[in-house]
């Protein structure tokens, strides 16, 4: 399986969730185990360009496709867009739920990069945070997606796609 740019062979049972994968095996902790039943949104990753919760994803599913973890996001020195507006907008308290946030902003940036603050609303609904810093993740977002905007604008020097998750078009259902 691809994860973050990199080719993985995993053994384990076809379908173990793609959580437990990345956490156990490939030592990716940004997504988290929250509710198990793709509920709260701390497990999502990227699979495709798409935000999709990891904890109900069977690895089989991934086979094919690139998968984007937190850790895909940046480039070890420099953060992703999405992951500088959290910083820069102090969306975090104790940050269980930031990875599902900056996983379904990043997600959204792709597929919707001049979204109004309804659909940032929408795509952020079923994130759950329970630490109440909801104003600051969508300040966050909105920032997020005026951030990547610029870096993928004609005029921003070393225009590349964000590392990790260059649109690959729609997930094969």
């Amino acid at each position: 399986m691809r994860v973050n740019n990199t080719q993985h062979i995993v053994c384990c049972d076809p379908k173990t969730p793609l959580l437990y994968v990345l956490r156990n095996d490939l030592a990716l902790n940004g997504p988290k185990f929250g509710c198990g039943l793709g509920e709260c949104g701390a497990c999502a990753v990227l699979i495709d360009g798409r935000a999709v919760r990891s904890c109900v994803v069977p690895v089989n599913a991934v086979q094919s496709r690139s998968v984007v973890t937190l850790e895909g996001l940046g480039d070890g020195a420099t953060p992703h867009p999405v992951q500088q507006a959290f910083i820069d907008e102090n969306a975090a308290q104790c940050g269980y739920c930031l990875n599902g946030m900056i996983i379904t902003v990043a997600a959204l940036a792709l597929r919707e990069p001049h979204a109004d603050d309804a659909q940032i609303r929408r795509a952020l609904e079923h994130s759950l945070c329970r630490c109440g810093t909801h104003m600051e993740i969508l300040a966050a977002a909105k920032r997020a997606l005026m951030l990547s905007r610029a870096a993928h604008s004609p005029d921003h020097q070393g225009d590349q796609p964000a590392q990790g998750i260059a649109d690959q078009g729609e997930p094969n259902a």
